[in-house]
């Protein structure tokens, strides 16, 4: 998000004729970011400021090489040699500031992914990176310091080929050029608005569905488009493009569908000031005014800085930014940003330092292995938990449940989805439980990741019975057939409803006479997490209690009924209380600060969040014969929840229960497996 160095003062073959106004434009784009950044919901399209940047960068860079090539001047080594100078000081100064902050601040779990986003942006592969982390395990964003590098990432993967394609194509003629450019462009965009449908994640993170944003400002450099005679209409079209920003900026939120067409209204603002912009006017004289000019020119500091500050000072204080707080993060990261502007961009884009092309370029290849080997040490030691007091590393150590290990017990079944009729191959791995031996299996837990995460207190209690049993578990799975869970991308509900019928026919194949179903019931019948779950949890915020139970009751009579006209009995564990909070975090960070937390929910909130989950599962049960275990009177009584019980840490983070805390209630299944004697 640099939008590079190209508007400066001097005028020449390299320096194109300095326009004021396209800084003013830049501080149009970053303030609108910093304030959706900082929490102000009235700015809750502020993120467009980003595509109004990629739209200048297009412009920009487009002048700057077309210019040099038309004079017969332009060089590629001055060129990387000139990106590098705007570019990596700065950002390694930021990079370097993270690291220190996330080694003293940052939870394991946090610094591994620090780790990982230091190697990505030191290869400007941010975006890529980010992409591919937008899972159903993924860190939330507000952990990720270098979150917004992202966008750096695209600039110089713009950077990269781009240069190389006007060299190839300037001889053929600016308007075959502008043909071509534009042809790139409609593809890009294509791309855009179908992958903004699609793949959401893959257009907003990835090159190729942004380039045509760089495009339409590369175009604009070509000059295709003849300027306006009329004074009166270049006004108009900078007021509307203005206007189109401004509505971007307010009229969007993260509920739109972004980029997609709705990205057109920033772009194509951005477009229309800068084409306009070379006739003065009202919009063009305010954009040129000082204070607006000297926001323009820190503003790849103020973009670098802004985001590590609001994640390390919301991080430390542990929830949502107070007003105060807000001020302090906006000073704060314009003081920075002047600084870093004054002290590290100017004197080596100016070249005050005597610093020559080959130091520069081995200094930043230095720079760029330094972060890579950095970030994948921290990365491969699991985020250096050694760095932790030793109580806080005791209680993270809970943090990760253990991976099942499915190794050499997997088969493989011709499995149909009950609804579509598709069919596949599904490799099957239960996980051996309880009493190992040469006995057939006497039960199985089918669910998903809470089926895993309950499966050592069943084995527990399964070996001290002798029994033996299977262990099948896969996140956001419900032990259902034919269900849509509502909360999972469709190619996740096809492969659950195949996993799940596999499942089935492995029951009955195997003849397995009980089984155990576990999931995480509230999720399924309101479709919603308990909240913002994790570091940042707020519960004074209304528990999700939207009504989807039809769906659920529905698959879950159809799932009980082919259980049981096999003969086969059935016990529906409900789910432990959801935290909210990620727990062994939430206490190993109070450890590390010194402070005292309580981050049990009421009881009240518990009996909220089951009761629809409660409802369904007893009329299901009622009707099928089934059994039911209701672990929450193992952590909730009439007046208060713990999290913690006898120096156990009970969970691994805001809704899984740790290896140690499901093993202490056990004996919950004791009586199943008493009335479930084999022969």
């Amino acid at each position: 998000m640099t939008a590079s160095d190209l508007s400066s003062p001097e005028g020449s073959a390299s320096h194109p004729r300095y326009q004021p106004y396209v800084d003013g434009l830049r501080a149009v784009a970053v303030v609108p970011v910093i304030l959706y950044h900082a929490g102000f919901t009235t700015f809750s399209g502020g993120f467009i400021g980003v595509d109004v940047f990629f739209v200048i960068s297009g412009y920009l860079i487009t002048t700057l090489i077309m210019n040099a090539l038309d004079a017969g001047a332009f060089s590629l080594l001055n060129f990387y040699e000139r990106r590098i100078r705007r570019i990596f000081p700065a950002l390694l100064a930021v990079v370097c500031a993270c690291a220190i902050a996330a080694w003293f601040l940052f939870m394991p779990v946090e610094f591994a992914y620090f780790g990982r986003s230091m190697i990505a942006a030191g290869l400007f592969a941010s975006n890529i990176l980010f992409w591919n982390e937008s899972g159903y395990f993924d860190t939330i964003a507000q952990l990720k310091p270098l979150l917004h590098t992202w966008s750096l990432a695209v600039e110089e993967q713009f950077y990269i080929f781009f240069p190389l394609l006007l060299m190839l194509l300037h001889k053929i003629g600016r308007f075959r050029l502008a043909i071509a450019l534009a042809v790139l462009s409609l593809l890009s965009f294509g791309l855009n608005v179908w992958a903004s449908e699609h793949k959401p994640e893959f257009a907003f993170y990835l090159s190729p569905p942004r380039f045509w944003e760089l495009f339409l400002g590369a175009l604009l450099a070509l000059g295709m488009v003849p300027k306006l005679e009329s004074s009166i209409a270049n006004q108009i079209l900078a007021f509307i493009g203005l206007g189109l920003i401004i509505f971007a900026v307010f009229a969007f939120s993260d509920a739109t569908t972004f980029p997609g067409i709705a990205a057109l209204a920033p772009c194509l603002g951005a477009a229309l000031i800068i084409y306009s912009g070379s006739q003065n006017g009202m919009v063009v004289s305010a954009l040129s005014a000082r204070p607006v000019v000297f926001l323009g020119l820190i503003s790849y500091s103020l973009y670098l800085w802004h985001w590590p500050i609001i994640v390390f000072i919301r991080y430390f204080v542990g929830g949502n930014l107070s007003a105060a707080q807000v001020c302090l993060i906006l000073s704060l990261s314009l003081v920075i940003s002047i600084l870093s502007w004054r002290w590290i961009e100017q004197p080596f884009r100016r070249k005050e330092y005597p610093i020559s092309r080959t130091i520069l370029m081995k200094s930043a290849a230095a720079a760029i292995a330094a972060a890579v080997i950095f970030g994948f040490f921290v990365n491969v030691n699991d985020g250096l938990a050694s760095r932790l007091p030793a109580k806080a590393a005791e209680i993270y150590s809970t943090k990760t449940p253990p991976i099942p290990d499915y190794e050499g017990h997997c088969f493989v079944y011709e499995a149909k989805n009950m609804s579509t009729g598709d069919s596949g191959r599904v490799d099957l791995c239960p996980l051996p439980l309880g009493a190992h031996g040469d006995q057939p299996a006497q039960f199985i837990v089918w669910g998903d990741s809470h089926a895993g995460a309950m499966a050592p207190a069943i084995g527990k209690a399964a070996l001290a019975a002798g029994q033996f049993g299977f262990l099948k578990s896969e996140g956001t799975c419900p032990p259902l057939l034919d269900f849509d869970s509502g909360v999972t991308k469709r190619e996740k509900v096809a492969r659950c409803k195949l996993t799940n019928q596999a499942t089935m026919d492995f029951i009955l194949t195997r003849r397995i006479p009980l089984v155990f179903m576990v999931a995480r019931w509230p999720r399924y019948v309101h479709r919603a997490e308990y909240g913002n779950e994790g570091v940042f949890f707020d519960p004074s915020k209304p528990i999700p209690l939207d009504d989807y139970s039809v769906e659920l009751s529905t698959a879950l009579n159809a799932t009980l009924a082919t259980l049981t006209r096999n003969g086969i009995k059935t016990v529906l564990v409900m789910d432990v209380p959801e935290i909210g909070y990620d727990v062994p975090q939430a206490l190993a960070k109070a450890v590390l600060t010194h402070s005292s937390i309580d981050i049990a929910p009421s009881p009240e909130a518990v009996r909220r969040r089951q009761a629809l989950a409660m409802k369904v599962l007893a009329a299901s049960a009622s009707k099928y014969q089934a059994t039911i275990v209701d672990p929450t009177p193992e952590f909730c009584d009439e007046k208060r929840c713990v999290v913690e019980k006898n120096g156990i840490i009970l969970y691994s983070d805001a809704d899984h229960l740790s290896q140690s805390g499901a093993k202490s209630i056990s004996h919950i299944f004791d009586a199943v497996f008493a009335n479930n004697i084999p022969g």
